[in-house]
């Protein structure tokens, strides 16, 4: 895989390569050395994925409802923080 911007990388086409990935790795006949390229592509995707997830949660706002009966707007991550 090219070095690119992470941001360059569709998500849904990193979890495709990553199932492509899983499966060569599941096969028998992949040598040592295959297996081993193939690990560290899939370790670059799997950080590439969770950076992008991460981003994501960081723009996804929670509507809540105060308790004088208004909505109000949460960031994702302070909510999960605050658990």
């Amino acid at each position: 895989m090219n070095e690119t911007n992470n941001k360059d990388i569709n998500f849904e086409v990193s979890i495709k390569r990553l199932d492509e990935i899983s499966a060569s790795l599941e096969r028998e006949n992949v040598s040592l050395e295959d297996a081993l390229t193939l690990y560290e592509e899939g370790v670059k995707l799997v950080r590439i994925c969770n950076e992008q997830l991460e981003s994501a949660e960081r723009k996804i706002k929670l509507l809540k409802m105060s308790p004088d009966g208004e909505m109000i707007e949460e960031d994702l991550i302070s909510a999960k923080e605050a658990e």
